[in-house]
């Protein structure tokens, strides 16, 4: 099924299969630091050791991180530039070293600069990234975003342009269905929802697609507001949730809503409860 959640790696990473198991899920979404601070985190040998085994002996199929939310590629500040490099390098080594399948990304945030030389920005920090880990094999996944701001990515072109740039097999998307729909997206029916995905193939391709974020939206359509809202209790309803649940069962999807009253175990039940419906 691939179906699960944004994991909490409180009192360490390895926390995160207790959380898994009790949910009974088979991939999961985590930070491998805390993504609030900019200090970066060696993977101690004992940390690996036990992440490793609990991973091996555990029921999850795949697992992958988020990136910093502090990363900003696009950005015209050098020193933030090249510190969201480092950053994004060291997010990178901490996947391969965890026996992750790849770290997912925004794009980041253009401001005075503009989409087209914010998007020139990305592509260099990717290619540098890339260069610096020809080691692994990890995947970068760019996800797009719901139009906050001056965020690069709220429209499937902006991937595009930045797959195209980077030229590597390396490099993704992951689809959040909230950053969508806020971006302008309208997959709210069968029809929509259809639409919106041969558009993403027609511009990206499917083939590049390697996971799904599940949220539903608080905002409207083309609000570009991202808050997320649980499943089918937002602006989206179910219908798209069906269509994902009963078309990419191959593709990894977690839900990242608020975790409070138990809801991760309330939204997956509801998610499915939806396949083959």
């Amino acid at each position: 099924m691939l179906l699960g959640i944004h994991c909490s790696i409180s009192g360490g990473l390895h926390k995160a299969f207790g959380e898994s198991a009790s949910l009974g899920i088979d991939t999961f979404q985590i930070f491998t630091k805390n993504q609030r601070q900019w200090k970066e985190k060696i993977i101690e040998t004992q940390e690996k050791s036990i992440f490793l085994d609990d991973f091996k002996t555990s029921h999850v199929k795949l697992i992958f991180s988020h990136a910093s939310y502090l990363i900003n590629l696009a950005s015209n500040d050098d020193i933030l530039w090249e510190r969201s490099v480092r950053a994004l390098i060291g997010e990178v080594q901490r996947c391969h070293d965890l026996g992750l399948a790849f770290t997912i990304l925004h794009p980041g945030s253009a401001k005075e600069l503009g989409e087209r030389e914010g998007i020139k920005k990305i592509i260099k920090a990717l290619k540098t990234t890339l260069q610096e880990t020809k080691n692994s094999a990890l995947k970068i996944l760019l996800e797009n975003t719901a139009g906050q701001g001056s965020s690069i990515g709220y429209r499937f072109e902006h991937l595009k342009q930045i797959l195209d740039g980077a030229d590597s097999a390396r490099i993704g998307v992951c689809f959040d269905t909230c950053h969508a729909f806020a971006a302008g997206y309208d997959i709210r029916t069968k029809t929509g929802f259809e639409a919106t995905m041969e558009e993403l193939d027609s511009i990206i391709g499917l083939k590049n697609l390697y996971a799904i974020h599940l949220n539903d939206s608080k905002g409207e359509l083309g609000s570009n507001l991202d808050r997320h809202e649980h499943i089918g209790k937002g602006r989206l309803g179910l219908e798209p949730f069906r269509q994902i649940m009963n078309t990419f069962s191959h593709i990894p999807k977690v839900i990242e809503t608020p975790k409070k009253d138990n809801m991760d175990a309330v939204n997956l039940e509801v998610l499915r409860g939806l396949i083959n419906t």
